[in-house]
């Protein structure tokens, strides 16, 4: 682990010495590709820097432990390794998982794709509600959010919202939120009060670039008619609305919201790029099923992984056992209260498997 730490911080010392070079300094898009591999770096570097300085505090403390005659000075040392070995111990835990391999596509911008199950209107309903806490929860962050298509329903739920997040470490964040997730609660029409479960299935795509999805043009049949909306009524007096299905594989991608032809085009042709991706990245996933066996969830959309009592304010994860009775606060936004958890299981399991 050392060996590859010393490497880690002579890259990081390497990347600040090109950052000063007013050569790099002049293009900007060299500029922003090394300060963000520098960025990455710099709470490895800063970490192990703060760990080589305890252990010379702790071989200190032990040289005058053992060779000092004067008690309290050997009384402080002693103090000061009961406090410096857990640190040690602390900052040695930090570093092995600084070090686990990060997913290439954490950085990613992401497609969420949220679609209303079992559950009639009351699961367009929650489809809206999800939408908003993830909209809520990317404002937060300072990320920019873009509706892609919606499907409304007259209630003002939705049977479908795709959007496109944009933001620093995007799918790093939402990823563990791809699966089922189920509400209990009793709807506005429900004159006996009795509780109905619903379910919505929520992806997490992350957008795929050009050089990783090629689609052939004669691959796509290319659809368009006129736009409509709720109930039926119309939108859009011209033939905006574009469907495109990927004819080997049979996904079908439609895009409305725009008034413009070329932009719902453009829209769809970003979305199925990145459902062919995130297809690609299945089968991956499907041939080493047996080595992610121990790691959180699969991602499988038709996996329940998450339940939202409302007259409990519960929510709790399926797949690590977690619950919070919060639910008001992470609706407003404060979904971290659920992905920190998540995170932090995953990288237990990552450890102990590196180990």
């Amino acid at each position: 682990m050392f060996e590859k730490l010393k490497e880690v911080e002579a890259r990081y010392h390497q990347l600040n010495s090109q950052l000063a070079d007013p050569e790099v300094a002049s293009d900007p898009n060299t500029f922003r590709k090394i300060a963000k591999e520098q960025a990455l770096l710099q709470e490895v570097v800063t970490t192990f820097q703060r760990y080589q300085s305890v252990e010379d505090e702790i071989a200190e403390n032990r040289e005058l432990l053992l060779e000092d005659d004067d008690d309290a000075i050997k009384q402080m040392a002693k103090v000061e390794l009961e406090r410096l070995n857990p640190e040690l111990e602390a900052l040695a835990q930090t570093l092995k998982r600084l070090l686990l391999p990060r997913d290439p596509l954490d950085d990613k911008n992401t497609y969420l794709e949220i679609r209303a199950g079992t559950g009639g209107d009351e699961a367009a309903l929650f489809a809206a509600d999800l939408f908003r806490m993830y909209a809520r929860y990317a404002e937060r962050l300072g990320w920019k959010i873009e509706i892609v298509s919606t499907n409304e329903t007259d209630r003002g739920g939705f049977r479908e919202v795709i959007a496109l997040i944009e933001g620093d470490s995007v799918y790093s964040r939402l990823k563990f939120e791809a699966g089922t997730h189920r509400v209990q609660r009793v709807p506005d029409t429900e004159s006996q009060g009795r509780i109905h479960t619903s379910a919505v299935t929520v992806a997490v795509l992350p957008e795929a670039d050009d050089v990783e999805i090629n689609i052939q043009d004669n691959d796509l049949k290319i659809d368009v008619y006129r736009s409509s909306g709720p109930g039926g009524q119309s939108v859009n007096t011209t033939d905006s609305a574009v469907r495109i299905t990927h004819l080997p594989t049979g996904l079908v991608v439609i895009c409305q919201d725009e008034k413009s032809q070329h932009k719902n085009r453009a829209k769809a042709l970003r979305v199925l790029q990145a459902r062919l991706l995130e297809r690609e990245r299945e089968e991956q996933r499907q041939e080493i099923e047996a080595e992610r066996r121990g790691q959180v969830g699969s991602g499988d959309r038709s996996e329940r992984i998450r339940t939202y009592n409302f007259p409990q304010s519960r929510i709790t994860d399926h797949r690590i056992g977690f619950t919070t009775h919060r639910l008001d606060e992470v609706l407003s936004g404060n979904v971290d209260e659920l992905i920190d958890p998540l995170i932090a299981h995953h990288q237990a399991e990552a450890l102990q498997n590196l180990e």
